[in-house]
């Protein structure tokens, strides 16, 4: 309720109760689902999902790798896997190890289940090194807070500052590649779609830190449209100037 207080200011506090009582459904429906990917069929897995991301792979064609970078949206799992399904191209996915062994392993089955290469993020500079060389697919959870505010670029996010961290632009620039924003987010209960846009073929031509702001009025943009489609229990506006 405090990330939407900061988040919607101008709507009620029922409206906000609403946002947030539609949100742990949605989340509670996600960790339901994620558990059902386990058995459910390749034919069951499609039909949950609405969206082509097979364009991306005709971005391929000139010669550069592609990142996508997306935010907290629901359905993560269902779309990760259909995204996976209809790439072309080595899929990498960074993800947050979760402390439970168990649970690690039966979620680190579950997404690279249709492809997805998997990194953890505390191991990302040392396993991404194999790929800098090659044409692969990166996705990244973008709306990442910096582990230290020192060291974010620094936007109004809403109605307040927050630093956002400048991994995602520093590796596009780097690695000079394509890069797409990617939005997912439920059609109806249960059945998810995924919409993307091309944002630059050529990253190094934009102002240090301007693709990071891109994002953050992208991220911004797609909140409003859904407000419940967004991991709220994320502590998005922890850091303070």
């Amino acid at each position: 309720m405090s990330n939407l207080n900061i988040a919607f200011p101008e709507k009620t506090e029922e409206e906000r109760k609403k946002i947030a009582k539609d949100f742990y459904r949605l989340f509670c429906d996600t960790l339901v689902e994620s558990i059902k990917l386990l058995s459910l069929s390749t034919e069951g897995v499609k039909k949950k999902f609405t969206g082509d991301a097979t364009p991306i792979n005709d971005i391929m064609a000139n010669g550069k790798s592609l990142q996508i970078m997306a935010m907290h949206n629901f359905n993560w799992e269902i779309v990760n896997h259909n995204v996976a399904m209809q790439m072309r191209y080595p899929f990498l996915g960074v993800y947050g190890p979760l402390s439970n062994k168990i649970f690690e392993k039966m979620f680190h089955n579950i997404r690279s289940r249709y492809g997805t290469i998997l990194i953890p993020a505390p191991k990302f500079k040392v396993e991404f090194r194999q790929w800098i060389d090659k044409h692969y697919i990166l996705a990244l959870v973008a709306d990442q807070n910096p582990p230290r505010k020192e060291v974010g670029y620094w936007f109004p996010f809403f109605s307040k500052e927050t630093p956002f961290i400048k991994g995602p632009e520093a590796g596009a620039r780097l690695q000079d590649t394509s890069v797409v924003f990617g939005h997912f987010f439920p059609l109806k209960r249960g059945h998810y779609s995924f919409t993307w846009k091309l944002i630059t073929e050529d990253p190094r031509s934009l102002p240090e830190g301007e693709l990071t702001r891109m994002f953050k009025d992208y991220c911004e943009e797609c909140i409003r449209l859904y407000p419940a489609n967004y991991l709220w229990t994320h502590k998005r506006w922890k850091h303070s100037r």
